[in-house]
């Protein structure tokens, strides 16, 4: 049975940090629907320097702090990385949630909170239910903090990620960062496609406003993103 693992912030002990396996295991909250954005670690939030063992390895993409900070304002934000180097032991857990915490500090001293930081320890050929596209951590997200799915984004840098929002009816934003340029011939057609997560925050910002526009009539500030639609 999948192990899914999430950890969460640095506070909290080593053994509290496993979740149960079951979504039908975790209990409901009653919180009204909102909406969130789930993001990549690796070549999405930081730089990809590979399996990070140390938590002083840990090197922001340009304009990561400063987009996190406009999404705040509007969406629960949520890690969501798969880190198969633990099941390959090039890394431990201990290490994974070392670098996760220094993360979450770091944002959280630029007034960036993020609500969960899940993480998949397995390879791909061990068959587990949480690896990115399966969508248990977005399903437990939604359990967890009543969240609608369909008004949510996944943004990373590998076709996984847009494809995770694709199976919850949200929106996937692909970045060209980290892997996203090595990875781009593998994503499907029509897909949001975007220099980093500065303009990725900024594309999200933009449909929001689209939104609100169409539901309340327009509003007074506009932002305009640099993205475009893969053909």
């Amino acid at each position: 049975m999948c192990q899914a693992h999430t950890y969460h912030r640095a506070s909290v002990p080593l053994g509290e940090r496993m979740r149960p396996a079951s979504l039908d295991e975790v209990p409901r909250r009653p919180v009204a629907k909102t909406a969130a954005v789930f993001l990549d670690r690796d070549g999405t939030i930081i730089e990809d320097r590979g399996d990070l063992r140390s938590p002083g390895d840990v090197s922001f993409c340009t304009g990561a702090i400063e987009a996190l900070q406009a999404l705040h304002e509007h969406f629960l934000l949520f890690i969501v990385t798969n880190q198969s180097g633990i099941a390959a032991g090039r890394l431990t857990e201990a290490e994974a949630i070392a670098v996760n915490d220094q993360l979450i500090e770091r944002l959280r001293s630029h007034g960036v909170g993020i609500k969960e930081a899940y993480i998949c320890p397995h390879s791909r050929a061990d068959g587990c239910a949480c690896i990115k596209p399966k969508t248990y951590f977005l399903e437990l997200a939604a359990r967890d903090y009543g969240i609608d799915l369909r008004r949510s984004y996944t943004v990373g840098d590998h076709p996984h990620d847009v494809e995770l929002a694709r199976h919850v009816g949200g929106t996937g934003i692909y970045v060209l960062s980290g892997h996203g340029s090595k990875h781009l011939k593998e994503l499907g057609p029509g897909q949001l496609v975007v220099r980093g997560i500065r303009e990725a925050s900024d594309a999200i910002l933009e449909c929001t406003r689209r939104e609100a526009v169409s539901e309340y009539g327009p509003v007074k500030e506009t932002v305009r993103p640099t993205w475009s639609s893969n053909r």
